[in-house]
Protein backbone atom coordinates (compact mmCIF):
# COMPACT_ATOMS: atom_id res chain seq x y z
CA UNK A 1 0.00 0.00 0.00
CA UNK A 2 1.76 3.23 -1.31
CA UNK A 3 -0.25 5.83 0.85
CA UNK A 4 -1.00 5.90 4.72
CA UNK A 5 -4.49 6.79 5.06
CA UNK A 6 -5.96 8.00 8.46
CA UNK A 7 -8.50 9.62 10.13
CA UNK A 8 -8.25 10.22 14.02
CA UNK A 9 -10.76 12.00 15.61
CA UNK A 10 -10.05 13.05 18.81
CA UNK A 11 -11.82 14.45 21.98
CA UNK A 12 -9.33 16.30 24.31
CA UNK A 13 -10.21 17.44 27.65
CA UNK A 14 -7.33 19.76 30.28
CA UNK A 15 -8.65 22.39 32.94
CA UNK A 16 -7.12 25.17 34.45
CA UNK A 17 -4.59 24.46 37.12
CA UNK A 18 -6.81 24.10 40.27
CA UNK A 19 -9.67 24.29 37.94
CA UNK A 20 -9.91 28.43 38.61
CA UNK A 21 -12.48 29.72 36.57
CA UNK A 22 -9.86 32.04 34.57
CA UNK A 23 -11.68 31.24 31.13
CA UNK A 24 -13.50 34.67 31.52
CA UNK A 25 -16.21 35.94 28.90
CA UNK A 26 -13.73 38.29 27.31
CA UNK A 27 -11.14 36.05 26.65
CA UNK A 28 -13.03 32.78 25.81
CA UNK A 29 -13.39 33.18 22.11
CA UNK A 30 -9.91 34.98 21.75
CA UNK A 31 -8.46 31.47 23.68
CA UNK A 32 -10.39 28.88 21.61
CA UNK A 33 -9.20 31.39 18.54
CA UNK A 34 -5.41 30.93 19.52
CA UNK A 35 -6.05 27.14 20.27
CA UNK A 36 -7.51 26.65 16.75
CA UNK A 37 -4.05 28.39 15.09
CA UNK A 38 -2.06 26.60 17.15
CA UNK A 39 -3.54 23.15 16.25
CA UNK A 40 -3.87 24.47 12.30
CA UNK A 41 0.00 25.09 12.20
CA UNK A 42 0.71 21.24 13.42
CA UNK A 43 -1.93 19.85 10.39
CA UNK A 44 -4.43 19.01 13.18
CA UNK A 45 -7.39 20.75 12.28
CA UNK A 46 -9.92 21.58 14.87
CA UNK A 47 -13.76 20.81 14.52
CA UNK A 48 -15.14 21.80 17.41
CA UNK A 49 -13.74 23.61 20.28
CA UNK A 50 -15.63 25.06 23.61
CA UNK A 51 -15.59 24.71 27.60
CA UNK A 52 -16.70 26.71 30.43
CA UNK A 53 -14.53 29.01 32.27
CA UNK A 54 -12.36 26.53 34.34
CA UNK A 55 -11.94 23.95 31.42
CA UNK A 56 -11.73 23.05 27.53
CA UNK A 57 -12.87 20.95 25.20
CA UNK A 58 -11.18 20.67 21.72
CA UNK A 59 -12.85 18.01 18.84
CA UNK A 60 -9.69 17.74 16.32
CA UNK A 61 -8.72 15.43 13.54
CA UNK A 62 -5.01 14.19 14.80
CA UNK A 63 -2.38 14.31 12.07
CA UNK A 64 -0.82 11.46 10.82
CA UNK A 65 2.90 13.68 11.41
CA UNK A 66 1.91 14.58 15.36
CA UNK A 67 1.99 12.73 18.27
CA UNK A 68 -0.92 13.49 20.89
CA UNK A 69 1.30 14.25 23.83
CA UNK A 70 3.06 16.77 21.54
CA UNK A 71 -0.43 18.29 20.13
CA UNK A 72 -1.56 18.58 23.59
CA UNK A 73 1.85 19.74 24.95
CA UNK A 74 1.92 22.64 22.24
CA UNK A 75 -2.06 23.95 22.80
CA UNK A 76 -1.11 24.49 26.33
CA UNK A 77 2.44 25.86 26.44
CA UNK A 78 1.83 28.12 23.60
CA UNK A 79 -1.87 29.51 24.78
CA UNK A 80 -0.58 29.51 28.48
CA UNK A 81 2.34 32.26 27.12
CA UNK A 82 -0.70 34.15 25.09
CA UNK A 83 -3.02 34.44 27.92
CA UNK A 84 -0.69 36.27 30.06
CA UNK A 85 -0.22 38.68 27.39
CA UNK A 86 -3.79 40.25 27.92
CA UNK A 87 -3.73 41.16 31.53
CA UNK A 88 -2.68 41.43 34.77
CA UNK A 89 -5.79 39.27 35.45
CA UNK A 90 -4.04 36.53 33.77
CA UNK A 91 -0.75 36.54 35.10
CA UNK A 92 -1.26 33.45 37.07
CA UNK A 93 -3.08 31.64 34.41
CA UNK A 94 -1.72 27.84 34.14
CA UNK A 95 -3.12 24.49 32.98
CA UNK A 96 -3.45 21.47 34.64
CA UNK A 97 -0.42 19.64 34.34
CA UNK A 98 -2.54 16.48 32.79
CA UNK A 99 -5.18 16.13 30.15
CA UNK A 100 -7.88 13.70 28.97
CA UNK A 101 -7.87 12.61 25.48
CA UNK A 102 -10.57 10.21 23.44
CA UNK A 103 -11.13 8.79 20.34
CA UNK A 104 -14.41 9.30 18.24
CA UNK A 105 -15.41 6.91 15.71
CA UNK A 106 -16.59 9.37 12.84
CA UNK A 107 -20.58 8.47 13.25
CA UNK A 108 -20.33 9.94 16.89
CA UNK A 109 -18.97 13.25 15.57
CA UNK A 110 -21.93 15.48 15.50
CA UNK A 111 -23.36 14.37 18.81
CA UNK A 112 -19.73 15.23 20.21
CA UNK A 113 -20.07 18.88 18.46
CA UNK A 114 -23.04 19.30 20.06
CA UNK A 115 -22.17 18.29 23.56
CA UNK A 116 -18.73 21.19 23.55
CA UNK A 117 -21.76 23.61 21.97
CA UNK A 118 -23.75 23.17 24.95
CA UNK A 119 -20.97 23.61 27.66
CA UNK A 120 -21.98 26.70 29.45
CA UNK A 121 -25.49 24.86 29.82
CA UNK A 122 -24.17 21.61 31.04
CA UNK A 123 -22.19 23.31 33.39
CA UNK A 124 -25.20 24.82 35.22
CA UNK A 125 -25.66 21.97 36.99
CA UNK A 126 -22.26 19.38 36.80
CA UNK A 127 -19.09 20.73 37.79
CA UNK A 128 -15.82 20.04 35.66
CA UNK A 129 -14.57 17.41 38.13
CA UNK A 130 -17.89 15.20 37.70
CA UNK A 131 -18.06 15.56 33.76
CA UNK A 132 -14.33 14.74 33.92
CA UNK A 133 -14.86 11.89 35.96
CA UNK A 134 -17.62 10.61 34.15
CA UNK A 135 -16.05 10.37 30.77
CA UNK A 136 -13.56 8.58 32.28
CA UNK A 137 -15.59 5.99 33.47
CA UNK A 138 -17.73 5.97 30.29
CA UNK A 139 -14.50 5.33 28.11
CA UNK A 140 -13.58 2.52 30.40
CA UNK A 141 -10.31 4.67 31.55
CA UNK A 142 -8.10 3.28 34.32
CA UNK A 143 -7.73 5.82 36.93
CA UNK A 144 -6.55 6.95 40.34
CA UNK A 145 -8.49 9.93 41.88
CA UNK A 146 -5.39 10.89 44.06
CA UNK A 147 -3.56 11.45 41.05
CA UNK A 148 -6.36 13.04 38.30
CA UNK A 149 -6.91 16.72 39.80
CA UNK A 150 -3.98 19.40 40.35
Amino acid sequence: MPQSLVKNYIHIVFSTKSREPLITDDIEKPLHTYIIGISEKLDCPIVNIGGYYDHVHILCDLSKKVALATLVEKIKVQSSKWIKTNGSKYSGFYWQRGYGAFSVRASAINPVIRYIDRQHIHHKNKTFMDEYRDMLISSKVSFDERYVWD
